[in-house]
């Protein structure tokens, strides 16, 4: 292979619904305890009939219950889905500019790279965590 060739190849991704439907207790130990969060918040709104976001401080007991039904459900140790994340993503539920900006820079990456072929696009899923100021990217498949 020459230094400057590109070398077309297809990447094979599941559908968001098929990464969402694989169960809990198949993913490694290692796993962001953000998709775990995030996925506990998602069912507490639409439980709720609520849009995504639409979730405070107020909502935070009925979220640990929720999240204790899941771990059970899912056969997940609930130390997977620390309850200071909970309170975390409740809290700060609204956009936080700082954080937009940070996920649309990498957004305006990975088009680039997409555009160009040049570069590995990320796994099917990226998180941001603004605590740390680390990106995370899983890949999540039912293998």
């Amino acid at each position: 292979k020459k230094q400057d060739e590109t070398i077309e190849c297809d990447l094979k991704y599941p559908s968001f619904e098929d990464a969402l439907s694989v169960p809990w207790r198949s993913f490694h130990k290692r796993m962001s305890k953000l998709y775990f969060a995030m996925r506990v918040i998602e069912k507490f709104e639409e439980a709720e009939g609520r849009s995504a976001g639409e979730v405070s401080i107020a909502d935070l007991s009925a979220v640990l219950k929720l999240k204790k039904d899941l771990c059970t459900g899912q056969s997940l140790n609930e130390s997977h889905v620390p309850d200071t994340l909970l309170e975390r993503l409740v809290t700060n539920a609204t956009e936080f500019p700082p954080v937009c900006a940070v996920i649309g820079g990498i957004l305006g990456q990975e088009v680039i790279k997409a555009i160009s072929g040049k570069g590995d696009p990320l796994k099917n899923f990226f998180f941001f965590d603004a605590f740390d100021g680390k990106g995370i990217i899983e890949d999540i498949s039912a293998n």
